[in-house]
């Protein structure tokens, strides 16, 4: 496992706090606050940045922070690289590499996460291709399986999912549609036979009967390191105060989730919901959204470690398919002066 360093900064910056000290200790001291544009999607995975935003711990930390949404992952990478926003979290694929292999972007924590026990991204199958015996993942071969683009996260759980259920991936086709909602509207129309989404989303389409649950990506990829934070090269090697603070306040925001929402530790479950729902869902009434955020509620890395033995499997993955290229290395895409092995 990896997780935040406690090293002093450049410039005589404090130590960085670990998780056990992220309430209200260790945070940079700052005489003004600091504009900061972060990059979301109106997903719950991205919920610690809201309740940073909505606690007040990005203000704590003297961080000025506005949000820029984005209907996709990609998009925000390129704006974070380009430094047209500061800070995201997005999960690891062949264009955040590549970005990363041009020197423009750098992984600096972990966001979400797969844990074995805890209710994470679910494994579809068409209501076709499930009467037609694709009930389990190990009955994969010759199947469709839907993905966003060619080395998105999508296509990696789908390989990595028939290798472990005993399948070679050559033996499934793999179709682009680019947008998550082409995906969902191929697989209840039966266009492609499996998926690999959220729970929040999967649950939903499995109450409507328009799918069915054949397994959870957290039995066939165990401790998978799905979303990491990131943010421009140029934040990680020269803002290093301003990017040690959002990383301390994005943990705080990951806590009080894991608290309330995952562990269900803390007795705040309705104020956190009630944050999230200003980002998410924000057009259901609140009972609604309420029951879609709870039904999405995955664990999110413990003060933003970030799983490397999960993060080198999934740059081994792209390199062997030749979505990336070989000379890729971890050192280009993650900044270890964030995060260290323990």
């Amino acid at each position: 496992m990896t997780t935040l360093t406690r090293r002093r900064l450049l410039g005589g910056i404090g130590a960085v706090a670990g998780v056990a000290g992220l309430t209200g200790l260790g945070l940079p001291a700052r005489a003004a606050a600091s504009k900061v544009n972060v990059g979301a999607l109106r997903l719950v995975s991205h919920a610690p940045s809201f309740i940073a935003q909505e606690r007040g711990y990005f203000a704590e930390a003297g961080l000025d922070v506005e949000f820029s949404f984005f209907q996709a992952a990609q998009p925000m990478a390129v704006a974070i690289a380009s430094g047209d926003v500061g800070f995201g979290a997005t999960a690891i694929t062949g264009g955040l590499i590549s970005l990363a292999q041009k020197g423009v972007a750098k992984v600096i924590g972990g966001a979400l996460r797969e844990e074995k026990g805890i209710p994470g991204q679910v494994i579809l199958a068409s209501n076709a291709a499930y009467e037609a015996g694709l009930t389990r993942p190990e009955a994969l071969a010759g199947h469709s399986y839907g993905v966003t683009t060619a080395g998105s996260s999508f296509h990696y759980m789908g390989s990595r999912v028939a290798r472990a259920a005993g399948v070679n991936p050559e033996e499934l086709r793999f179709r682009p549609l680019q947008k998550v909602g082409a995906v969902i509207g191929a697989l209840k129309s039966g266009q492609v036979d499996a998926w690999s989404i959220v729970p929040n989303i999967a649950d939903g389409l499995v109450q409507a009967g328009a799918a069915k649950q054949i397994g959870l990506i957290a039995d066939y990829i165990p401790d998978y390191q799905v979303t990491t934070l990131m943010c421009s090269a140029a934040n990680a090697a020269d803002e290093r105060e301003k990017t040690a603070a959002f990383i301390a306040a994005f943990a705080r925001g990951a806590a009080d989730f894991n608290a309330a929402l995952v562990d269900r530790s803390a007795g705040d479950a309705d104020e956190i919901v009630a944050m999230i729902h200003k980002y998410v869902y924000e057009d259901d009434a609140p009972e609604v959204a309420a029951r879609k955020i709870a039904a999405g509620a995955m664990r999110l890395s413990p003060g933003c470690a970030l799983d490397m033995g999960s993060v080198e499997d999934q740059l081994d993955w792209f390199r062997a398919e030749g979505l990336v290229k070989d000379a890729v290395t971890t050192e280009m895409l993650v900044d270890p002066s964030y995060v260290d092995a323990a």
